[in-house]
């Protein structure tokens, strides 16, 4: 089956870029024990720079970027993953 393009949404608002990205693969991630990967992103529209950031890689697993700070993540579903992502959104947005 390969990689399963499961949800991409991209939009700009209020001098933000939030780009939301999920495939389905065959097996999980070396560092995952789930079958997504995933991308996560909201940034400066007007600098680029990072405010937050949900992702996997090979071998790292789940974690997370908010600010200059890299924290694991614990993955329990796509749901929870929006809505944590949102919720440290907002969070960043208030700074």
């Amino acid at each position: 089956m390969g990689a399963v393009l499961v949800f991409r949404d991209k939009k700009v608002k209020e001098g933000l870029i939030i780009e939301l990205v999920v495939w389905e693969l065959d097996a999980p991630l070396s560092g995952s024990s789930h079958p997504f990967k995933y991308r996560l992103f909201c940034g400066s529209l007007e600098t680029g720079t990072c405010l937050v950031r949900y992702d996997n890689e090979r071998g790292k697993g789940d974690h997370r970027h908010v600010a200059d700070e890299e924290q694991p993540y614990q993955f329990t579903s796509l749901e929870v993953l929006f809505a944590d992502f949102e919720k440290d959104v907002r969070e960043a947005m208030k700074k």
